[in-house]
């Protein structure tokens, strides 16, 4: 198999050790104690300005959650992703509970994650018994099983379904599969291949927190074809979402008006912190409308900086030179984050 050594030394580091996370506020705060409250987390690629919460039955806080309930959530999931039907859904309590399954559904083999990446995907094949290497380019890869971020964390590169599909079909002569974590894709549903969810071989991710910005709800949702959905469902056993949490998220995937009108101010934000960040001196590398991504060679300093004014962000062990920053969720976060910024020595 071709691979980037690199990128498998911070595969299997990352997979042996603590993997970072954001939004550990009480890390920051024991790393910061000085700091101002409130902390302004901006370590999250969870949008802040959250879909409003419905009216929540009574009886779905007092009975196990009802089939009925379930199927229609997977009748909601399968038509805002555009799934070819409710029987290619499966979910459960945040797609992370879904990366950590899927690996103990293969007798363990070869396994290519394209890098760098989300460091829980490597971490939950190794820990299964697989055998994992990085790779830069999907198409070198000569794997069982081939996975990718699309758009990419954190760097939000995106890779066109066209590419995506052939990457699938050659997965699924194998007899392997081809996993497409599509955690950032709400934002551009064009880059998404969760319509060919029929597909043989072609498992799609998607998490229903970070979008709709509700992520303490813990909902993840994958879509595969009927069969391999069907035996993700059994693995994954009964009860996988809460009743409240099916109400919520039933509610917020049907929801077309408030869909369209939160990609749309997610896509001004994104533009409004690039202007911020790029006009205190940093340079930016990418990222979603979610989250940008940004360099600067003192970076290690500026996430000290920041930490000491409240604001935590999101660094890289592999990439020191990197910072990842979500949306301010209003003006005064925006003004304490230009503030800290401004009197940073670039």
């Amino acid at each position: 198999m071709a691979e980037t050594t690199a990128a498998t030394k911070d595969l299997r580091a990352e997979a042996g050790g603590a993997i970072l996370h954001g939004g550990d506020l009480d890390a920051a705060r024991a790393a910061f104690p000085g700091a101002p409250e409130p902390w302004i987390d901006l370590s999250t690629g969870i949008n802040p300005w959250s879909y409003p919460l419905p009216p929540i039955p009574a009886d779905a806080w007092t009975r196990l959650p009802a089939r009925g309930a379930e199927a229609a959530l997977f009748r909601a999931a399968a038509a805002c992703y555009g799934a070819p039907s409710a029987a290619s859904v499966a979910a459960a309590s945040g797609s992370q509970a879904l990366i950590q399954l899927l690996p103990r559904l293969r007798a363990p083999g070869r396994v290519a994650v394209r890098t760098p990446t989300y460091a829980e995907h490597a971490a939950s094949w190794v820990a299964a018994g697989h055998a994992v290497s990085g790779v830069n380019e999907p198409e070198d890869a000569d794997a069982d099983v081939l996975v990718l971020v699309n758009p990419n964390n954190p760097d939000g590169r995106v890779l066109p379904p066209a590419r995506l599909l052939a990457l699938a079909e050659t997965q699924a002569a194998r007899g392997g599969w081809l996993v497409v974590d599509e955690a950032f894709a709400d934002c551009d549903p064009a880059a998404s291949v969760a319509g060919f969810a029929g597909m043989p071989g072609l498992i799609v991710l998607r998490s229903f927190g970070k979008f709709f910005g509700l992520a303490g709800l813990r909902l993840g949702v994958a879509l595969a074809e009927p069969a391999l959905a069907s035996e993700l469902r059994r693995a994954i056993g009964p009860w996988a979402v809460s009743g409240p949490g099916l109400a919520v998220a039933t509610a917020a995937l049907s929801d077309d008006p408030w869909i369209a009108a939160t990609r749309t101010r997610l896509a001004d934000e994104a533009e409004a912190l690039d202007r911020l960040l790029t006009g205190v001196g940093l340079t930016l590398v990418g990222g979603t409308d979610l989250f940008r991504l940004v360099s600067h060679e003192r970076a290690p300093t500026l996430y000290r900086a920041l930490g000491e004014a409240g604001i935590l962000v999101r660094r890289f062990d592999h990439r020191p030179d990197w910072l990842r920053l979500g949306l301010p969720p209003d003006d005064e976060a925006r003004q304490r984050l230009r503030i800290a910024c401004n009197r940073f020595d670039f």
